[in-house]
């Protein structure tokens, strides 16, 4: 098998084990249907050594079968909504930056508490966010962390980092790269999706609705699962994505309960 090798001489402890990690839960469910994971040739401090995906440009059929395959990954399920792969019991990360880990039944509390509150006080410092954007940022995280948004799906296997970027296509179709893996909500992954344009988007939307039904309300709920990865990007890559931050938490306060 071809391989590619990345290396980080300044790398946290755990961090390519982490994502081996999270490509090994993932591809668990590749073998009933699931979405299809880059193979990992092996991980060691510092290193991870994986499959070479030969990248082509895609179709909308690729689309199509991945959006199905997607959404069988994510009914694959998870222990809790925050829940690491099983087996790992190292840090989680989001690109560079640490991920925290939880083993939450409510969705809005983790939602909340570690994928948006970890990160905007850092993004302050970091001038990605205004502190005059605080207050209504501040306002959806606590109508979040209330539960006004939850429902009862259970966790979902999500890559949870997929932007565009890490979702590659070949000759086989889609191949999933560079996970942030844990139990989250399946409209995650797709606003993610959504939020740095995934090619083919509205057919890998109909692919996933012939294999699981979306709730309704789920474009409107778009901004709502974007709120992360756009704190996220606001402690690196400055206040555009904070002005976007304040845009989506605006949003998130206009939805229904």
């Amino acid at each position: 098998m071809p391989t590619v090798v990345k290396e980080r001489a300044d790398a946290p402890a755990g961090f390519f084990e982490a994502e081996a990690a999270g490509l090994r839960w993932l591809s668990e469910a590749t073998a009933a249907g699931g979405a299809r994971v880059v193979q990992v040739a092996g991980v060691s401090p510092g290193r991870i050594e994986l499959e070479r995906v030969d990248e082509t440009e895609p179709s909308a059929r690729a689309a199509l079968s991945f959006g199905a395959a997607l959404a069988r990954t994510h009914s694959a399920g998870a222990d809790a909504f925050g829940s690491a792969p099983p087996g790992w019991d190292g840090p989680l990360f989001i690109g560079r930056r640490p991920l925290p880990a939880a083993r939450e039944r409510s969705w809005g509390r983790f939602y909340a508490r570690d994928r948006i509150l970890p990160y905007l006080q850092i993004a302050v410092d970091a001038g990605g966010v205004a502190r005059d954007q605080l207050p209504v940022i501040r306002e959806a995280v606590d109508r979040i962390a209330s539960g006004a948004f939850d429902d009862d799906a259970p966790p979902a296997r999500i890559h949870g980092d997929l932007w565009s970027g890490n979702l590659l296509w070949d000759a086989g179709g889609a191949v999933l790269i560079d996970p942030a893996a844990h139990g989250g909500h399946r409209e995650t992954d797709l606003a993610m999706l959504a939020l740095f344009g995934a090619p083919h988007l509205d057919r890998i939307i109909s692919g996933y609705e012939s294999e699981v039904a979306l709730r309704p309300g789920w474009r409107e709920r778009i901004p709502l699962h974007q709120l992360h990865p756009l704190v996220v990007h606001a402690v690196s890559y400055g206040p555009s994505y904070g002005h976007a931050l304040a845009e989506a938490a605006r949003a998130t306060l206009a939805l229904p309960d």
